[in-house]
């Protein structure tokens, strides 16, 4: 069927459905009723189905098509381990529940479609049930093989995945138990009958270092090698740049110019410089790698780095966008040798207000890879030693501090976000085991850094956005109310309050919140729930601005080397410097640039949640060897199952409602608290309490804690 005779029976299907006098068809009533032979009916089923999928027609439980009403929608299901699951409707201010007897054997992240009832009894979630399943989105898993006589079971790592895969005889590529596999769903099965599949790679035993890792990479699908013809690409890169490619740029190579990165960081995209003409102007340069140069539009580096979409760091490597021969040498801003960036200049006033820029392409050389840690030592400590040794550069570093006091103070007036609150930083050795866990805190220097790319991406956003050319922004809605109701209940446990304006609440609220949270011991908690609390950020072609950043424009123009939608950017700037953008280039990038923030976004959240896991993995890990210890936290979440509780070092676990002891507790959802029936005692969030380690379970990455009495304090 052809793209276009596809398109005409759309048209037809959609036309009949509307019409007035229509009424709700079987597939074999709709042929008859249109005449098509028996022969062609495969082909109306293929339309009809994609239809569904585009939620432009929808089906009943009996198999009638017909429009989509509110009782059949389609969304995407989130599974449970229990069995249950929500399904996610776009324009559904709520999720819609899905009993486990009603999911049709729909697995999690499948797009499915649903009828729904009439509405939810007072105080209840919507129900619903699970009428077609659209799109599969689990042709493989990832999970750890149980060997059983002649056959076997995958219990997929994914939590949210319910049921076991069953493995024939034959198919299981010789895994015994313990061997964590990658399995080919053959058969989805259904409501009375398990998944099947075959293994189609065993990772390593579960007790092998490197395997738990692998098998988080291998779950998210992450590319660990890239494809021989974008390595083919990588290996003709030069490695210093041709004098020949200077020509026509701004050389700034005699201008003293600094990198300042963490002391592990091979990939530097971010070069600075700055002077002060007078007690009222400052002069700030942020100079960006010429990706692009290198990595041209449609080239095999360019498709393979749209796919990957972002750099993920995890907790033991890093999975690169690019091949390391760009982002840790051509394309890396190392210091003595000439390199080709694009650069913002920006002219800003005492008050922080950019007052001027220029965008050009550039030639720099950086003098000097500077460090966080050194850095910090001169602007806050104030070392002799470290003052010595960058001597020569001093003033430099005293007039970025100055800059940027001045910036972040400008950011604060208009309402700005600073989340300022330790990350945990794990410590592996070289069998990849957690030894430590430790705080990760920024500093005055990761604090100039921030905020000069922080500047830069806003000018740059701003620019472009009156120009009225396609572009790639980054933007951040306002919070969803419900869940500022939720903190603001959570807050009110420490005396502290949020004020909101027709049911939302301006940046400006959540700074002054952290300002006033600001050295008491609630502070890291606190922020970190304020932060849960947040809509995510995206990608988007239209500028809806940033809420975290109080900012009317923001785009993400400082790390084209990490990050995808950086590099896309540089290349429509780098085309408008060339003498304008044009038209037939303006229908191309209206064409593309939605699909690449889609695709950037979704590969972002993918990094993210890799990323997290892990993390959680090897906090687990770390923690099977303190089982007994005893320690205090802070109660960061409470449920109806239990108490979840946080330690300082960010580790946080699970204190079952069944393990408490002394009372019979139920949970408060109103007040968000654990309460005693006999005794009145309550567990509210943020309350210190005293945890010991009960267990840990690698499976399900999870640590398990119990109240702990001291008896010596009886």
């Amino acid at each position: 069927m052809t793209e276009d005779v596809l398109k005409q029976r759309k048209q037809m299907l959609t036309d009949l459905f509307q019409d007035k006098t229509y009424t709700p068809m079987k597939l074999k009533e709709l042929a008859a009723f249109l005449e098509i032979p028996r022969s062609q009916r495969d082909e109306l089923k293929e339309v009809l189905d994609i239809l569904v999928a585009e939620g432009k027609i929808g089906i009943s439980k009996k198999g009638k098509y017909g429009l989509p009403r509110e009782s059949a929608l389609v969304g995407v299901f989130a599974g449970h381990a229990r069995g249950f699951g929500f399904v996610t409707v776009e324009g559904l201010e709520q999720d819609v529940f899905i009993p486990a007897e009603r999911t049709a054997g729909a697995m999690d992240k499948d797009r499915v479609q649903i009828s729904v009832e009439n509405g939810p009894a007072r105080g209840k979630r919507q129900e619903g049930t699970v009428v077609k399943i659209l799109e599969r989105a689990n042709g493989t898993v990832i999970g750890y093989y149980q060997k059983n006589k002649g056959f076997g079971f995958v219990l997929p790592d994914n939590q949210r995945l319910s049921q076991d895969i069953f493995i024939p005889q034959g198919k299981d590529m010789g895994a015994v138990t313990g061997h964590k596999v990658v399995v080919k769903i053959t058969d989805f099965g259904g409501e009375k009958k398990k998944p099947e599949g075959m293994v189609t790679e065993i990772i390593g035993h579960v007790n092998d270092p490197g395997t738990d890792i692998l098998s988080i990479i291998r779950a998210y699908d992450l590319p660990e090698e890239f494809p021989p013809e974008v390595m083919r690409q990588a290996a003709l890169m030069p490695d210093r740049v041709d004098e020949r490619e200077t020509a026509g740029r701004l050389d700034l190579r005699h201008i003293p110019t600094v990198t300042i990165d963490g002391e592990e960081a091979k990939d530097l995209d971010d070069a600075i410089t700055i002077s002060k003409e007078n007690e009222d102007h400052y002069t700030l340069g942020v100079h960006i790698a010429d990706v692009t140069h290198y990595v041209r539009e449609g080239s095999p580096l360019d498709e393979e780095a749209l796919k990957r979409g972002t750099s993920v760091y995890l907790v033991d490597r890093v999975i690169p966008m690019l091949p390391h021969r760009l982002s840790n040498g051509i394309c890396s801003l190392n210091a003595g040798e000439d390199r080709l960036a694009l650069s913002c200049i920006m002219e800003i006033d005492g008050r922080g207000t950019v007052i001027g820029h220029q965008v050009s392409e550039t030639v720099i050389r950086v003098d000097r890879r500077m460090t966080y840690t050194a850095v910090n030592a001169v602007i806050t400590d104030r070392d002799p030693g470290t003052m010595k040794e960058y001597e020569e550069l001093v003033p430099m570093f005293d007039l970025m501090k100055e800059l940027a006091d001045i910036l972040r103070a400008r950011r604060r007036q208009r309402g700005s976000i600073d989340f300022d609150f330790p990350e945990s930083r794990i410590i592996l050795d070289e069998q990849g085991r957690p030894v430590d866990i430790r705080p990760y805190e920024r500093n005055a220097a990761t604090r100039i850094i921030e905020d000069f790319m922080l500047l830069a991406n806003e000018t740059i956003a701003e620019n472009y956005f009156w120009q009225e050319l396609p572009f790639v922004y980054r933007t951040h809605d306002y919070p969803d109310p419900e869940k500022m109701k939720r903190l603001g209940i959570f807050i009110n446990n420490f005396g502290y309050s949020i004020r909101t304006q027709n049911g939302e609440v301006h940046p400006k609220e959540i700074q002054k919140l952290l300002d006033r949270i600001e050295g008491t011991p609630e502070e890291a908690l606190i922020s970190r729930l304020t932060l849960r609390s947040m809509r995510q950020a995206k990608y988007s072609t239209v500028c809806t601005g940033h809420y975290g950043l109080a900012a009317n424009y923001y785009t993400h123009f400082t790390s084209p080397i990490r990050r995808y939608p950086d590099l896309q950017i540089h290349r429509i700037i780098k085309e408008n410097l060339r003498g304008g953008v044009t038209e037939k280039r303006i229908v191309h990038y209206d064409r593309i640039l939605p699909e690449v923030t889609v695709q950037c976004s979704a590969m972002e959240r993918r990094a993210e949640e890799a990323e997290r896991e892990t993390d959680k993995l090897k906090k687990c890990e770390y923690m099977s060897r303190h089982i007994g210890e005893v320690y205090e936290g802070a109660i960061s979440g409470v449920t109806s199952w239990g108490l979840y509780v946080e330690l300082p070092n960010t580790v946080e676990g699970l204190i079952r409602v069944s393990e408490m002891k002394g009372d019979y507790f139920v949970f408060d959802e109103e007040h968000m608290e654990m309460a005693g029936e006999a005794t009145n005692i309550r567990y509210r969030l943020g309350q210190k309490v005293r945890v010991q380690v009960a267990g840990t379970d690698r499976m399900t990455r999870t640590i398990e804690f119990v109240l702990w009495d001291d008896p010596s304090e009886d």
